[in-house]
């Protein structure tokens, strides 16, 4: 038996991907896949900021590709924004402050149509949650994870827009956020009351540590197919 902490990578199929854009950009991403069995449901993930170093191997989304397609049937979706670099490579095109990065978005949730993946819910990160409460709507989700959503770019007709979704939405926001806290989100969020807010206790923006990690890959799990929990801490 291993623990599963860390860089620890369970087994899975690894596919390396391109999107092309609307603007004509090609950007480089990767899909994680159940090894033995076909996927109940994916997560599109949409990584932090990238001129703070967010990348699509920021260590949440690293491990929910690393992770998740063993313990819990997901496939999971990673890639970079224009102009962003990873050892998987560079998107092409320069940073659009949340604004172009609507055509990686579109790219993104037209690739899992293509492949016919099941149930794509998206989870945003820090920068992406802004990109997906700007362009996510009506993108065909089947949901949407907001982790350590700052609300810096979000203004609130944006958020409002929300209050139609027909589909899940929850902000999983930490007690201890640098940007934005539990009492400042649910005030944020009042425009859009379907919005489920989840208050974590001792949280950080980042997530740091094994402990931060397993709460929100449960989170995750609790959504996507919560039949899979609780997460299993080893691996035989």
């Amino acid at each position: 038996m291993i623990e599963i902490r860390g860089a620890v990578e369970l087994p899975r199929r690894v596919e390396e991907i391109e999107l092309r854009t609307a603007d004509g950009l090609t950007l480089v991403g990767e899909l994680a896949l159940p090894e033995d069995r076909e996927p109940v449901a994916t997560l599109v993930t949409l990584h932090p900021l990238p001129t703070a170093g967010g990348f699509m191997d920021s260590h949440i989304l690293r491990k929910a590709a690393a992770r998740l397609p063993a313990l819990a049937g997901i496939a999971v979706l990673r890639f970079n924004f224009r102009g962003v670099t990873s050892p998987r490579g560079t998107s092409e095109g320069a940073f659009g402050d949340g604004v172009d990065e609507r055509h990686d978005l579109d790219a993104a949730m037209a690739f899992v149509r293509e492949r016919g993946l099941p149930a794509p819910w998206l989870l945003g990160w820090s920068f992406g949650t802004e990109v997906l409460l700007k362009h996510g709507l009506g993108s065909g989700l089947a949901g949407a994870i907001l982790l350590s959503p700052p609300l810096r770019r979000t203004t609130q007709a944006e958020l409002a827009r929300w209050a139609s979704a027909t589909v899940p939405v929850v902000a999983i926001v930490p007690e201890l956020d640098d940007y934005l806290r539990p009492a400042a989100a649910r005030e944020r969020f009042a425009v859009a009351p379907n919005v489920e807010i989840v208050d974590v206790a001792g949280g950080k923006h980042l997530w740091v540590g094994e402990e931060q990690t397993y709460r929100v890959l449960t989170e995750i799990v609790q959504r996507l197919h919560p039949a899979a929990l609780p997460l299993p801490t080893s691996w035989g």
